[in-house]
């Protein structure tokens, strides 16, 4: 009886990310769609997600407290937070035609990868 339930296993895989915190991108599709380059904040690797400057901003409040705020929504005690967005709604920014392009990993002659801007061929 007792092996009869079997805990599931947590698996917690990392997706292959080619972009990483500091980069610009540009936002290709979803709500903030634009040709306007913005930084990378951060990556979510897990998840496959990373949180764009100026991006899927979310309002959210503080409650009053005793620093003298009060309760409620108030301009004051609103915070603007940038939540994640997929990464495969953003591409990377080509470092010489300033377009956007796709990224691949290749190795290089001192025996380490790095990652490569597909049109251009430029080490970014």
């Amino acid at each position: 009886m007792a092996g009869m339930f079997k805990k599931k296993k947590l698996t917690t895989s990392k997706k292959p990310m080619r972009i990483r915190t500091g980069d610009d991108v540009i936002v290709v599709s979803g709500a903030g769609r634009s040709n306007t380059p913005r930084k990378v904040l951060s990556t979510l690797p897990r998840e496959g997600k990373v949180i764009v400057e100026g991006v899927n901003v979310m309002k959210d409040r503080q409650k009053g407290g005793a620093g003298g705020r009060s309760s409620g929504i108030n301009e004051q005690d609103v915070i603007e937070k940038p939540f994640p967005i997929d990464a495969s709604n953003v591409m990377l920014i080509d470092p010489t035609t300033k377009k956007r392009t796709r990224v691949a990993i290749k190795p290089q002659a001192d025996s380490k990868r790095a990652r490569v801007a597909v049109k251009s061929g430029e080490v970014v």
